[in-house]
């Protein structure tokens, strides 16, 4: 499971559209739906807000947002509750970086030209999280 702190604009369609299915079922996760994934640490920092399963929809809107400016169909009637478009969080500037590279690596293999595009551009935070100084979360097990 891969919650990206990234722009979804920066995302490849695998990661844009695997990124959508994993925060589906960290949904499901949060609302004891399935019996697997719960110790997962990509839900820590979800876990961490007053309402984890506001937190991960409103994550999943900036998913779908993306998906519809790329002409894709995600289907927003399986985010449930209503996102919060005010709801933020915070993403250090070493754990964006971190991400920024495990995705650069990823499309270096599926997608050589959206990585040569990456390439030329910096990291941006998904519009839920406000970058902040600071390391790579403890949560973290990437090592890109």
């Amino acid at each position: 499971m891969r919650l990206w702190s990234l722009d979804p604009a920066q995302l490849d369609r695998a990661a844009l559209v695997s990124g959508w299915r994993e925060g589906l079922l960290a949904q499901a996760v949060l609302l004891g739906r399935t019996k697997g994934y719960t110790r997962h640490p990509q839900l820590v920092r979800f876990r961490q807000l007053d309402d984890p399963v506001v937190g991960v929809a409103t994550w999943l809107l900036g998913l779908a947002e993306e998906a519809d400016r790329r002409g894709y169909r995600f289907d927003r009637s399986r985010v449930v509750p209503a996102p919060d478009p005010t709801l933020r969080m915070t993403v250090t500037e070493d754990q964006l970086r971190l991400e920024w590279r495990h995705l650069l690596a990823k499309c270096r293999h599926r997608s050589p030209d959206w990585a040569a595009d990456l390439m030329l551009d910096e990291p941006r935070a998904h519009p839920i999280f406000d970058v902040v100084s600071g390391p790579v979360a403890d949560w973290e097990r990437a090592t890109s």
